[in-house]
């Protein structure tokens, strides 16, 4: 076997962990793809060919390779004010394969913590998935961050305590977010474009379960024009509904429950969809649908 084979082999069965990580970090599978093909080009460069000879742990070394390219992602991202997939709807995975690492992958990652993360500085955010998620020590994210390893740990615990109270229902008061979650529905059967990106969140984070994507829609879109110009027009048959507790939509034609859409609503405004439609899940949800 080749000395290049042999890289690529033990590049390959890294390859869901990194991908692991950097979803986590950017919060964009096709981003996390672009990271981890970038970490391969690095690796398997002749210079780094040669040191990975000497890497004892190439785990840990593509882990520390993956998280600077996300840092520099993000940053660049955040510079230019940019929404992580821009305006337009990305497309979804091709192969059931595909669609079924998708769906595992966004199992994995709970909306609201997605949606938290990306309120994050990019600093904040590598330090809290990599220390908090991943088990890496201070003072190795310190040095992909550029900080002490006591900044670094500062980074992680401003972090902790930003998704720690994400785990509190925001905007708990059952009438305020049902009046959203209705001004919602109305506009995406109203075809109201305008409408919807004001009940948005400008970094809102839509995703849909396996079965919800086989039923033709996306597994996932970021932000808001790419949210609006989705449900545009849409949602004729969704009700407004108590979801275990928090409200949102169900789809329920002829009184056959269809599809859930859980909605998280930060501020006012919607934060994060998520369209449930697998039967086993469905089944164990606690709905009660809200009167208008």
């Amino acid at each position: 076997m080749t000395e290049e084979k042999l890289l690529a082999e033990r590049f390959e069965a890294n390859r869901a962990h990194l991908r692991g990580v950097a979803y986590r970090m950017l919060g964009s599978r096709s981003e996390a793809d672009d990271a981890i093909q970038e970490a391969w080009l690095r690796l398997s460069r002749s210079d780094s060919q040669k040191d990975s000879q000497q890497i004892d742990n190439l785990g840990g070394w593509l882990t520390t390779v993956v998280a600077r390219i996300c840092l520099d992602m993000l940053r660049s991202r955040k510079s230019r004010h940019e929404e992580p997939l821009g305006p337009h709807v990305p497309e979804p995975a091709t192969g059931t394969e595909a669609t079924e690492q998708e769906a595992m992958l966004a199992d994995s990652v709970g909306l609201a913590l997605l949606v938290v993360l990306q309120t994050l500085t990019p600093a904040e955010r590598i330090a809290f998935v990599l220390h908090d998620m991943f088990d890496v020590p201070f003072d190795d994210v310190a040095s992909i961050v550029g900080r002490t390893p006591a900044a670094a740990r500062q980074l992680a615990s401003r972090a902790r305590r930003r998704v720690q109270g994400a785990d509190k229902t925001p905007d708990a008061d059952i009438a305020g977010q049902k009046q959203v979650v209705d001004a919602f529905l109305a506009a995406s059967r109203g075809g109201d474009f305008e409408g919807l990106l004001k009940l948005l969140d400008p970094d809102v984070v839509f995703r849909a379960d396996l079965t919800a994507t086989r039923m033709g829609g996306v597994a996932e879109l970021h932000g808001a024009q790419a949210v609006a110009k989705s449900f545009n027009g849409r949602a004729q048959a969704a009700r407004t509904a108590l979801i275990d507790g928090a409200v949102g939509a169900m789809v329920a034609p002829n009184g056959q429950l269809l599809l859930v859409v859980r909605i998280v609503i930060a501020g006012g405004k919607i934060a994060g969809i998520e369209a449930v439609a697998d039967r086993e899940q469905l089944g164990a949800l606690k709905l009660d649908v809200l009167e208008s």
